[in-house]
């Protein structure tokens, strides 16, 4: 398992802070235990939009919206038997 942690608002502009008074990367891995590329992606996203702030989730788009959720999970309540897609649509899957 891995140690795996996010970087507080806090944290996040004190690294900054000390990149632009010219320390090392080096030195600011040690100093706040982390991995180079920590440091590297925090500052080339400060160079790049002059903002810490995290971007939002790039997952898989969704392929349902909440509405029919709502009308699959209902339907699939009623029929319990089969699939909710079949009793939803009639087809097979």
């Amino acid at each position: 398992m891995s140690n795996h942690r996010r970087l507080d608002d806090g944290i996040r502009w004190r690294i900054v802070g000390r990149l632009e008074a010219g320390k090392s990367q080096v030195q600011i891995c040690r100093e706040f235990n982390l991995t180079p590329s920590v440091v590297c992606n925090l500052w080339k996203q400060f160079q790049d939009t002059g903002s810490i702030d995290r971007k939002p989730g790039q997952g898989r788009p969704r392929a349902t919206t909440a509405t029919e959720d709502r009308y699959l999970s209902i339907i699939a309540r009623r029929n319990r038997g089969s699939t909710s897609l079949y009793a939803a649509t009639g087809t097979r899957v």
